[in-house]
C-alpha cells in the first residue's frame, strides 16, 4: 500500500519540491501555497549536511534505512520505524542505494499550543524514535500514511485534515508509556502547579500585546514571583520572559505572513515597545529579520 501512494501532484506551489533556503546551518522550510506542511518522497541516494529549522521533521522509510545524527545521538531508521525530530534540533541524514522514504515537515505551533498538549510537554521537545517492536509503531505509521495520502490527494482543506492526523499521532504518543521522557516530566510538583501554569498561559494569550511582566502574571495566579518563576521554568522548559517573547514573535510571524501591516504596526500590536527591540528579538528567535521573514513566507500580496 505504501509503495502505491506516491502520485503526481497537480497543484500550485510557491516553491518546487526539493527547493531549500539556507542561511548557514539554518533552513527556512518552504511549503505549498496556503499550507504549513510538506511531504517529500525519495528513492534516490542522498545526503543532507547538518542543519536545523523551526519545523518538526518526521522520517518514515518504506524500504531500506535512513541514517540520522541528531545532536549527539545516532539513529539507523528502518523501513518499519519512525523518527520524529522536534524544532531547532540540529541534525544530518543520509540514505543509500536501494532505500526509499517519506519525509514530512510541518510547523507545530497549532498542535503544541493545544492546552492539554502541555501535559506531554516533555516528549514534544525531544526526538522520538518509534522502533519496529514499539507498541506505537503500527498506529503511528498508519496515521502518517494517512497524512501522506491526504497530502497527495490535495482535497479541500487538506492541510487541516493532515494536522488533525498529526494531532492524533501526538495524542497517541502521549498516552503510551514506552517512550522516552525528558527529566522535567518525571519531576514531582504540587497538585496546584499545573493549574497555575495553565492560568498563566491563558493570561499571556489574552494580554501578550500589553506591557505585562512576571510580577503581573504571578500576582494574577496568586503565587509569589520566585515560586511562580521556578515552577514555570520547570514545567514549560523556559523562563517566563523567554516564553512571553516567543509568544509575541510567533504572533508577529502570523501577521507578517498573512497581513499587509507595516513592521512598526506589527511590533506595536504584539507588545513590543519599539521597532528596534522587535527587530532584535525577532532575529534572536527566528534567525532573520521581520522583513526577511516576510519576504520568504509572506502571502498577502501574492
Amino acid at each position: 500500500m505504501e509503495n502505491n501512494i506516491r502520485a503526481k501532484r497537480q497543484t500550485r506551489s510557491r516553491f518546487p519540491d526539493g527547493f531549500r533556503i539556507l542561511k548557514g546551518a539554518r533552513e527556512y522550510v518552504t511549503y505549498p501555497e496556503d499550507a504549513s506542511l510538506r511531504v517529500w518522497y525519495s528513492e534516490t541516494p542522498w545526503q543532507y549536511e547538518s542543519h536545523y529549522h523551526s519545523a518538526v521533521e518526521i522520517i518514515m522509510p518504506i524500504r531500506g534505512e535512513v541514517n540520522y545524527t541528531v545532536s549527539e545521538f545516532s539513529y539507523m531508521v528502518q523501513a518499519d520505524e519512525v523518527l520524529i525530530i522536534p524544532p531547532n534540533w540540529e541534525h544530518s541524514l543520509s540514505m543509500g542505494e536501494g532505500s526509499a522514504r517519506y519525509l514530512l515537515l510541518f510547523e507545530p505551533d497549532s498542535i503544541f499550543n493545544l492546552r492539554d498538549m502541555q501535559q506531554i510537554d516533555g516528549i514534544l521537545k525531544i526526538p522520538i524514535y518509534v522502533s519496529g517492536d514499539s507498541e506505537a509503531q503500527g498506529t503511528i505509521r498508519a496515521l502518517l500514511m494517512q497524512v501522506v495520502n491526504c497530502y497527495e490527494k490535495r482535497e479541500f482543506l487538506w492541510n487541516s485534515l493532515c494536522y488533525s492526523m498529526l494531532t492524533q499521532m501526538y495524542a497517541k504518543l502521549g498516552q503510551l508509556n514506552n517512550l522516552p521522557e525528558s527529566p522535567r516530566v518525571n519531576q514531582s510538583v504540587g497538585h496546584t502547579d499545573p493549574e497555575m501554569i495553565d492560568s498563566a498561559r491563558q493570561y499571556v494569550d489574552q494580554h501578550y500585546m500589553m506591557d505585562i511582566s512576571l510580577d503581573d502574571v504571578s500576582a494574577f495566579v496568586g503565587f509569589t514571583k520566585c515560586y511562580f518563576s521556578r515552577v514555570f521554568k520547570r514545567q514549560i522548559g523556559m523562563g517566563f520572559s523567554d516564553y512571553l517573547r516567543q509568544k509575541r514573535v510567533n504572533m508577529a510571524s502570523e501577521l507578517l505572513i498573512h497581513s499587509g501591516q507595516s513592521i512598526n504596526k506589527i511590533a506595536a500590536n504584539v507588545g513590543f515597545g519599539s521597532v528596534a527591540t522587535f527587530n532584535r528579538v525577532f532575529r534572536e528567535v527566528k534567525n532573520c529579520t521581520p522583513t526577511e521573514y516576510r519576504r520568504i513566507y509572506g502571502t498577502c500580496d501574492r
